[in-house]
């Protein structure tokens, strides 16, 4: 029986040592390819929101592409801040996701401490969708444009009451930007979420409001809403007949609600890459444009670069209105 010694067995193991890094790829490359188990997606807003409706309709038309389920997990609270607080402490492995979207990159001037940074814990991988603010009125009342709006309000000089989804979000920095390009004033009435909003304007409690087009619809639909104006720089297909601000003569205040799709920072290429190809390919299918339609959404697909652009324009125009309006950071 042939014995080691104690010299030769360091020596062979010192042998072993130096081959390994040789060896590494060839045990990346036995790895399993991603995906390979269910992707969780963070939606930072309560089930049944527009951006939790749009997430769904998007979940179950990647997963085919991706071969794993992706599955919804809302994480509401603190205007997006808590679900956001999650993705970014997730481990950077593609398996799990956020809805990003403007109140991210809001509430980095929004909140003292949001308790992440918009840009450097997230690697934004594209815009996905975008939706139009409505600018709406009680079904029976007497205002019937923009222009009836804007004049009954400089009549009040600033007694006319408005409805937001809270202060900071974009029906309230919204308004206050198509208010100051019409050179007019009125009352600031903050309620908790766009649903509120909207049951505020039917409820007769304020005038107007400018909700997100997926939570308006149903009512304009219905006739408790009547709809003045589409904030976007077109009108929305669903309501042809529904003029944009800018052509009832209120420049410089185009407002859309956008979203995307973010991951931890430090999320491999490789991955990223993945997971962009699966939603060009599944965002590309006429069912789940139609479906977004139908919601008062459009496939509004960006690249990353334009998507972080979107971010840093978004966190320009907080800034800008929290000082016009005099808002502090909470």
């Amino acid at each position: 029986m042939n014995h080691i010694t104690r010299r030769e067995l360091l020596r062979h193991g010192a042998l072993a040592a130096t081959l390994l890094p040789f060896a590494s790829p060839r045990l990346s490359l036995a790895q399993e390819p991603f995906p390979n188990r269910p992707i969780k997606w963070v939606v930072p807003y309560l089930a049944g929101t527009g951006p939790d409706t749009t997430t769904r309709i998007l979940a179950e038309a990647v997963a085919p592409f991706l071969g794993q389920p992706v599955v919804i997990d809302n994480r509401a609270g603190a205007a997006g801040n808590i679900g956001a607080r999650v993705v970014a402490k997730a481990p950077p492995d593609g398996y799990t996701w956020i809805y990003s979207a403007a109140p991210m990159a809001a509430n980095m001037h929004m909140y003292k401490n949001p308790g992440f940074d918009a840009l450097k814990d997230f690697r934004h991988i594209m815009r996905l969708a975008s939706s139009d603010i409505v600018v709406v009125v009680n079904g029976k009342s007497n205002i019937r444009s923009m222009q009836e709006l804007v004049a009954q309000a400089k009549a009040q000089k600033g007694h006319m009451n408005y409805a937001s989804g809270g202060v900071g979000t974009p029906s309230h920095l919204g308004v206050e930007m198509m208010l100051s390009a019409a050179n007019a004033e009125a009352t600031h009435v903050p309620y908790k979420g766009a649903s509120e909003l909207v049951n505020a304007i039917i409820g007769e409690q304020v005038i107007f409001g400018a909700p997100i087009f997926s939570v308006a619809y149903p009512f304009i639909r219905s006739g408790q809403l009547r709809a003045l104006a589409v904030a976007g720089g077109k009108r929305n297909p669903v309501l042809p007949d529904v003029p944009t601000l800018a052509e009832q003569g209120i420049n410089g205040a185009q407002l859309t609600s956008w979203g995307g799709l973010s991951v931890p920072a430090g999320t491999p290429d490789a991955i990223v890459e993945r997971i962009r190809a699966a939603f060009q390919q599944a965002m590309a299918q006429p069912k789940v444009i139609a479906a977004l339609q139908q919601q008062g959404g459009l496939v509004d697909l960006q690249d990353s670069a334009t998507y972080v652009q979107g971010f840093k324009q978004e966190m320009s125009f907080t800034e800008a209105m929290m000082k016009k309006v005099g808002l502090e950071a909470m």
